[in-house]
């Protein structure tokens, strides 16, 4: 089995693969060599329809579910739970050409590569394409992963209504009647879900390195601070009677990023002051309200609760917090971790393990199967940005690494 997937890998067709890529960017293309291909416009729709063309090509079975994800099947010998791979191929509106559609092109390369050989697997394999990854058309993001797990979200979810004012519901209405011929599929036991993303920070460039094997997902606290003051005019009030809404925002700032200091260390510590709202928000007037957003992340549970537990003590007077958004932090399968390394080192292919600090698909499909993840780099860590790119040699390498644990997982009884 070990020289079979040393074979898949050697078989991944690097002309083919970038060909796919550059074949996709132009569903959506922007004047600025980025994409805008939001979950089930038109683009996102010419975009399925070309993929499903590729997926007949090679022989492949495909369903949908009721999210509207796309599922590529190739049996296996027998009717075991399947080896999923994928990701998204829904971007920002200035996005670029890599985030979630490599790994799905990735994927659609190993099924292609698996086709060349004529290699049977003991397992299905198959490529998801998941639904509104990205959460710009409807939110909240991961829409079609997280109701795949769990499809008690779905009901909500159909609720969700864009800016022209469709809702899903009506989106996904739309996705059926362009693909009548597509079976619906109910959630389905799954054995092992591995995605390949682009790192979109720049930790592996700066190793030299064209492969990550991810053992993890950070957890997340997103937390609305609010601070009250006291509105008054700018030329006339005293600085010693003054209760300025800004000022207490900034001693707020110092004061969650003490806190964040005596939680973590730097190299863990992820934490992002955002969206800002100053009121009245004139240049003569003192704030009276001052409303700001935080990002904390980290791999370690117990520090997430410290900081929920610490955070409103740590304010000053004036200043509250509200929750916006909690997840927990998500570990890999270790088994699924392992075969990802035991791949780089049959294929001679140098890696270092991460963490994730972005949400992916796979952080909600570990809560429904063994999960793993791997990564290749991201020039200057860019992404979310047309100048989002990878070397075209670790894109190779990333999908070589995925074709090898593949057949590894698939092959396992």
């Amino acid at each position: 089995m070990s020289d079979l997937s040393l074979a898949l890998a050697h078989a991944v067709n690097a002309p083919r693969l970038h060909q796919t890529l550059d074949e996709l960017a132009q569903f959506g293309a922007r004047d600025d060599g980025g994409v805008n291909r939001p979950a089930l416009s038109a683009d996102d729709l010419a975009a399925r329809a070309w993929l499903l063309e590729r997926a007949t090509a090679l022989g492949c079975t495909v369903f949908t579910d009721a999210c509207a994800n796309l599922f590529i099947r190739r049996e296996g010998q027998q009717d075991l739970p399947p080896v999923l791979t994928g990701s998204h191929i829904d971007t920002q509106p200035t996005g670029g050409r890599y985030d979630g559609c490599f790994g799905v092109m990735a994927g659609l390369e190993c099924l292609a590569a698996l086709h060349d050989l004529q290699a049977e697997t003991l397992r299905p394999i198959e490529l998801a394409v998941w639904m509104n990854e990205e959460g710009t058309r409807y939110s909240p993001g991961a829409m079609g992963s997280s109701a795949f797990v769990a499809p008690e979200r779905l009901p909500a979810y159909l609720q969700s209504v864009d800016s022209d004012g469709i809702s899903l519901a009506a989106a996904i209405a739309e996705h059926s009647r362009a693909f009548p011929q597509l079976p619906v599929r109910e959630r389905i036991a799954v054995h092992a879900f591995v995605e390949l993303h682009i790192e979109q920070g720049p930790v592996l460039e700066q190793a030299g390195l064209a492969v990550g094997v991810v053992s993890g997902i950070q957890g997340v606290r997103w937390k609305q601070l609010r601070c009250l003051g006291s509105p008054a005019h700018a030329g006339t009030t005293p600085m010693a009677v003054r209760r300025d809404a800004m000022k207490l925002a900034i001693d707020c700032v110092a004061a969650i990023e003490a806190l964040a200091a005596q939680l973590s260390t730097p190299e863990d510590l992820r934490l992002t002051f955002g969206r800002w709202q100053v009121l009245p928000n004139a240049i003569n007037t003192i704030a009276g309200e001052v409303v700001f957003s935080v990002d904390f992340r980290h791999w370690d549970d117990a520090v997430l609760a410290a900081f929920d537990a610490r955070l409103a003590a740590a304010l000053p007077a004036h200043c509250s917090a509200e929750a916006l958004f909690t997840h927990a932090a998500v570990a890999f399968d270790a088994p699924v971790v392992e075969a990802i390394a035991s791949a780089c080192a049959a294929l001679q292919q140098p890696s270092m393990p991460l963490r994730s600090g972005a949400f992916h698909d796979a952080m909600y499909l570990a809560e429904h199967c063994p999960t793993g993840m791997i990564f290749v780099p991201s020039r200057d860590g860019i992404s979310h940005n047309p100048n989002e790119f990878t070397e075209p040699r670790d894109l190779e390498a990333g999908t070589r690494v995925l074709a090898h644990t593949l057949l590894a997982l698939a092959n396992q009884p």
